[in-house]
């Protein structure tokens, strides 16, 4: 056998089901086909480590639970992406994240797609075995089509005829020999949704994630006929249809074309971790929305499917300021002799009854750890038009990237990026600079309708030379690049408040002996700790009453709109 039919034949051999350790070993998975390009110019990342992509996909079936239904997911790499689907190349399929919609009390959710398949070759290779772990009761999601274009019977041989009509093509495939049948798309949605209602599971058919590519003529993301012939599909068989297509398309298209772009990594089809989520959440809305009855007992197993917000009572016809950054702006705010943070204290310069104040900082976040663990979208969910957002962050942010903490960011405001892999549990993230995340701050809330105000981070208590100390060459500098490049508002609470302490301690002339110098320093130090409180970053409660001033005096030295709103 020719070394090339040997590859194609273990190739074919993994496909049809040999997904253990043991066998992969014994077929010498190392001499697999390359890569190759399609029609899109895309080089699939599964195809070059198929044996390692076969084995971290769930052997059908084994996620269920004490009798429990299964959520299968079938799909392609805007599903399941990566050779484990883990985000290490920084592309994330949905299916990953499909699971926080649903209770696994009650159901199993499954990712059972994989990078590089087509509706015809996942029907041929992997559904038999899908098919056969299909219990009553079960639900079986088919999302899958980008990849069916290309030759017929040569190559990856996996396309499909265009359509939905009944026809079909008889042939042999080149590099394997193996005879096959080629269907219409519709005629093999037609074919799994028959034999999920044979065994007495629910399909739902589902069209595809966008791509990032726009039409000329409407300035909009393209969709894809897919759609259309699944809806077809979906009619004739009385099946529950959900458009992914235009739910994701139509979010894509109400965003920048900054911010679309970012939903995608590497190419123009495969998602970031923040497209990815954008179409799990899609996927879940529409879900929730379809009418269809046969899916109110699946409706009743979900999560989490309204979006999360701040806990804050919005009365109408009022606007609200939300305060976001780290412990410098939300700190314990209880104890006299505590720390503070000077958003606790927005209440001595605004007006409450002509604005809502609500805090939404949290201590030892950056501005990456904030956006990760959703504290920005309860922000970004709550917001109305001609509301304001204050966007301070910097102490927590050039710190360690990969360490238990997760906080460092990239330092300065370059829109960069790279995959790191953590060091708390081995997962993979990109990482972006301190200035590419404020700058999506900034666009978020303008996408709102509502006014962003970036402010430089507070001072802290450090005296070099007699004065107190200025970052404005790191964070200074990049803030002001920011302000630059998105004409945002900008306050900089650093150089007001330090200022405002330089007059209060900062001496004129230092002692040139550099013993009596450094007690200078220490006497400065200790009497500028009234405005601190434990360590030189946080401040005491009167410090964070000065930092609340210095920011109001910078609302109205910019003749700020929120500044309507200040104390008279």
């Amino acid at each position: 056998m020719k070394k090339q039919n040997l590859k194609s034949w273990l190739l074919s051999f993994a496909m049809l089901g040999l997904t253990s350790a043991a066998a992969v070993a014994q077929t010498g998975f190392d001499n697999l086909p390359d890569p190759i390009e399609d029609v899109n110019k895309v080089v699939d990342n599964t195809p070059d480590s198929i044996a390692k992509a076969l084995m971290s996909r769930p052997a059908p079936g084994t996620t269920r639970v004490e009798g429990h239904p299964v959520l299968f997911l079938i799909g392609n790499s805007t599903m399941r992406n990566g050779t484990r689907g883990d985000g290490a190349n920084g592309q994330w399929g949905w299916g990953f994240y499909a699971n926080q919609y649903f209770d696994g009390r009650k159901i199993s959710v499954e990712n059972q797609a994989l990078g590089g398949m087509s509706t015809r070759t996942f029907y041929n290779q992997l559904w038999p075995a899908v098919r056969e772990a299909l219990k009553p009761g079960d639900w079986v999601i088919v999302s899958i089509g980008h990849n069916d274009n290309g030759p017929f019977f040569e190559g990856r041989a996996r396309a499909v005829i265009p359509g939905v009509r009944d026809t079909m093509v008889v042939g042999t495939i080149k590099e394997t020999g193996r005879p096959d049948t080629v269907y219409s798309y519709g005629g093999y949605m037609r074919r799994y949704v028959a034999e999920i209602r044979a065994k007495g599971a629910h399909p739902i058919l589902m069209s595809l994630t966008p791509r990032d590519a726009y039409d000329e003529k409407t300035g909009k993301i393209v969709r894809k006929p897919h759609g259309q012939w699944l809806e077809q599909v979906a009619q004739e068989l009385d099946v529950p249809y959900v458009d992914l297509n235009e739910l994701s398309g139509r979010k894509l298209d109400s965003y920048s074309r900054w911010k679309e772009q970012y939903h995608f990594f590497g190419d123009h089809i495969h998602t970031s971790k923040f497209g990815a989520e954008m179409n799990a959440r899609s996927a879940a809305e529409g879900l929730m929305a379809c009418q269809h009855p046969s899916l109110k007992e699946l409706k009743g197993m979900m999560l989490h499917v309204e979006p999360v917000t701040c806990d804050f009572r919005r009365e109408e016809g009022k606007p609200v300021v939300f305060f976001t950054g780290d412990s410098t702006v939300k700190n314990a705010d209880n104890d006299d002799n505590g720390m503070w943070g000077w958003a606790s204290q927005a209440a001595t310069v605004f007006d409450e009854s002509k604005i809502t104040l609500v805090n939404a900082a949290r201590a030892g976040r950056s501005t990456r750890s904030f956006i990760r663990e959703g504290l920005w979208d309860k922000v970004y969910n709550s917001l109305r038009p001609g509301d304001f957002v204050t966007i301070e962050f910097g102490h927590n942010d050039i710190c360690p990237i990969a360490d238990q903490k997760e906080r460092g960011v990239i330092p300065g405001t370059r829109d960069t990026c790279h995959v790191y892999k953590m060091e708390k549990d081995g997962r993979y993230e990109v990482v972006y600079s301190f200035g590419w995340y404020l700058k999506k701050m900034i666009d978020d809330v303008r996408e709102k309708g509502a006014t962003p105000i970036l402010v430089s981070l507070t001072p802290r208590n450090e005296w070099p030379g007699g004065k107190i100390e200025r970052r404005d060459d790191t964070y200074g500098k990049w803030y002001r690049e920011v302000v630059e490049e998105t004409g945002v508002e900008f306050v900089d609470l650093h150089n007001l408040a330090a200022d405002h302490l330089d007059k209060l301690f900062a001496v004129k002339k230092m002692p040139k002996d550099k013993e009596k110098a450094k007690a200078k320093v220490e006497k400065i130090k200790k009497k500028a700790g009234i405005y601190f409180k434990k360590d030189h970053t946080h401040a005491s409660k009167l410090g964070a009453l000065l930092n609340a001033r210095s920011f109001a005096e910078g609302l109205k030295a910019n003749g700020s709109a929120l500044a309507v709103y200040l104390m008279k």
